[in-house]
């Protein structure tokens, strides 16, 4: 008898500390998104999701996860670590058109000049070449100094060093000119 008293004891106690924690995902366009994630051995916080869209056709979602919360781009930068993940939510959704999509995302970031990172932009839309099916995760953990880890449903595809690459990828969904004006605001909870 004791030992169901304990089993509900403790099971009373651990159940309030479970709870709130499957309640702190954010819903986005069906798309599940952690509040809080490990990211390079730190532990991150969601700044904010939102939905990338087309031709009102929802593509991905897409969020940042920072150190500390952010609602500006030079506040995103100064971080010693910044993560963006994509979740996929559209089939229409095709390696070429990842890659080109990324390529215009650089040229915009960088007010087309993308001299000195061109070959690792090259690099970078490669790791795009595999099929790409609704529900793929790209995460890309950017490193202050260091660069960009990309990651693809939990799997390191590559690595980029270079400030000024990692700068320029953050760029494509928060600088002046995004992907998507809505989504960056979603990202930067503005």
């Amino acid at each position: 008898m004791k030992l169901y008293a304990l089993i509900g004891l403790a099971f009373s106690v651990l159940l309030p500390t479970l709870v709130p924690t499957a309640a702190q995902a954010k819903m986005v366009a069906d798309v599940n998104v952690a509040d809080q994630a490990m990211f390079a051995e730190q532990n991150l916080m969601l700044n904010g999701a939102g939905v990338r869209s087309k031709f009102f056709m929802d593509l991905y979602v897409g969020s940042l996860y920072l150190p500390a919360t952010a609602n500006q781009l030079d506040s995103v930068l100064e971080q010693p670590i910044a993560v963006i993940q994509l979740t996929i939510t559209s089939g229409m959704i095709t390696s070429d058109k990842m890659r080109s999509a990324i390529e215009e995302g650089f040229d915009a970031a960088t007010d087309n000049n993308i001299g000195s990172i061109k070959t690792d932009i090259q690099h970078f839309t490669q790791l795009f070449a595999d099929e790409i099916v609704e529900g793929d995760q790209f995460t890309f953990v950017t490193q202050k100094g260091r660069g960009v880890t990309s990651i693809k449903n939990d799997q390191v595809q590559g690595e980029i060093a270079g400030e000024a690459f990692r700068q320029a990828l953050l760029k494509i969904w928060l600088g002046d000119n995004p992907a998507q004006k809505s989504l960056k605001q979603d990202m930067l909870a503005q």
